[in-house]
């Protein structure tokens, strides 16, 4: 594989012998060096072992109570419920055998009155919603009722595959009558009044789902990665190897842990953080937590890129010797946190023009930064390059930690992943598979060994799957 772009000289930027210097000091900060991936890779290990084995540890490691494996042959109707946001989504979910599923969704505006009301209000708002969905699919007189996955994106204590606790809201809700109560519940609470032919058989993790929606038409999908605004990720665990598991005897050797690996090395032990990781830290609203997931993901790349460029402007090395550049126009723009955005980074690295005229351009429409020169679009370009290798590469890192965790034998591992950053990122699959191939050098072509994958609709067709997997460990329950 080619080396990354972050291994390149900087005598292309042709800049001033300060703006050189400046990005050869920049460039040592931001790469990490395959003995730097090495190490990062075997404490992420020893992490995993630690958290299956104790509460309370940086990686959490929580079971999902989701067991054993999709065959790909599973059939029915399943119902998929996403809440978590400004939307609603209902979604049916047809799984036809061989890997083949249909859907057909819906999608329901939540109102601010619906989020900050009482948790019964947006109860029943929720099973209304339902109710139309079932009436226009024809399903509103079911003999039997139809499985529920219910993706409730909220912080939530899971004691079941279909139990839980809310422990607080996020995400602008605020809805009384619910913190320490049971989602589920108080859903199916709704259902019943409404007499409609459903059960919430599973409360599902966005990660597993996305594991799960892989899983189908992919058997032997060890992994589910969530690589866009967030990160996270979930893989099939041995039993025997969750030295804290509480919850009995299972139905099957395996299940799903939800890693929570945003948190990886909160401690600061391993990664290498630079002092713009460390502003971005410091003024985020969760100073010291999520350290890994705000080097890796798209909420915080465009900042950190953002943390550099003002560096280098209170240093008089960038937009110095640009003509016509008004100065304090530019400076009121990217001076304000968050102004400038991940996708703005990916714009600007797949600008193949001679002279970056498509960087010049993100840079006048959202930062109304005009007649920037072509030397300092080449820095911005090799900055943005530096900061989305590096995210790439720490995802490589995380992948090869479960992978060598788990073990591979020769038939390989896939790996599913969702989220923007991974789908339309530039080169960022690239980079990933980079780095997986350092740390596993013994396969010549790592492509064929850990199959990276797209799996779209986590929360969706993901939930939907989980509730299959629920009746049917219901189903093995109920027989023994």
């Amino acid at each position: 594989m080619p080396a990354p772009p972050e291994a390149t000289t900087i005598k292309d930027i042709n800049g001033s012998p300060e703006q050189e210097a400046y990005m050869k000091c920049l460039i040592e900060q931001l790469t990490i060096t395959p003995d730097k991936l090495s190490r990062i890779c075997e404490h992420f290990k020893g992490e995993m072992t630690k958290g299956l084995n104790k509460e309370g540890h940086t990686l959490a490691m929580i079971p999902s109570y989701v067991e054993g494996r999709l065959t790909g042959e599973e059939k029915g109707n399943f119902l998929a419920l996403d809440l978590g946001g400004t939307n609603l989504r209902v979604v049916l979910v047809t799984l036809e055998g061989q890997g083949k599923f249909k859907t057909v969704s819906t999608k329901a505006r939540i109102s601010d009155t619906l989020k900050t009301g009482p948790m019964r209000d947006l109860c029943d708002y929720i099973a209304d919603c339902i109710d139309t969905f079932l009436t226009e699919q024809g399903l509103e007189d079911q003999e039997t009722e139809l499985p529920l996955g219910y993706t409730f994106s909220f912080p939530v204590l899971q004691s079941k595959i279909n139990r839980g606790t809310l422990l607080t809201w996020t995400k602008g809700f605020s809805c009384t009558g619910a913190v320490g109560k049971d989602p589920v519940i108080l859903l199916q609470d709704a259902l019943l009044k409404k007499h409609l032919p459903v059960k919430v058989t599973a409360l599902v993790n966005d990660t597993v789902g996305t594991l799960l929606s892989n899983a189908y038409n992919k058997p032997d999908t060890i992994a589910g990665l969530i690589l866009g605004t967030g990160s996270n990720g979930a893989y099939i665990e041995q039993m025997d190897k969750i030295g804290k598991w509480q919850g009995g005897k299972t139905a099957f050797p395996e299940m799903i842990i939800n890693m929570e690996f945003g948190a990886f090395d909160n401690e600061r032990v391993v990664l290498p953080l630079t002092r713009y990781d460390n502003k971005l830290d410091r003024e985020s609203i969760n100073p010291h937590s999520q350290i890994f997931e705000k080097l890796i993901s798209g909420m915080y790349l465009g900042e950190i890129v953002r943390n550099v460029l003002t560096d280098m402007m209170d240093r008089e090395l960038l937009f110095q010797r640009s003509e016509g550049f008004d100065a304090k126009t530019a400076s009121k723009e990217i001076s304000v946190q968050w102004g400038f955005e991940t996708s703005y980074m990916s714009n600007i690295e797949d600008d193949s023009t001679s002279n970056l005229s498509r960087t010049k351009e993100v840079l006048d429409t959202n930062l109304s930064i005009q007649n920037a020169s072509e030397t300092d679009c080449r820095i911005i370009k090799r900055v943005c390059e530096l900061v989305g290798t590096r995210a790439a590469r720490l995802a490589g890192c995380a992948i090869a930690a479960i992978v060598q965790h788990c073990g591979v034998n020769e038939k390989g591992a896939d790996i599913g992943i969702d989220g923007s950053l991974y789908e339309f990122y530039p080169s960022f699959e690239k980079r990933t598979y980079q780095a997986i191939s350092e740390l596993m050098p013994e396969y010549p072509d790592i492509t064929k060994v850990v199959r990276l994958g797209l799996a779209r609709d986590g929360s969706g067709v993901g939930a939907a799957l989980c509730a299959c997997v629920a009746a049917r460990m219901e189903d093995i329950k109920s027989k023994a």
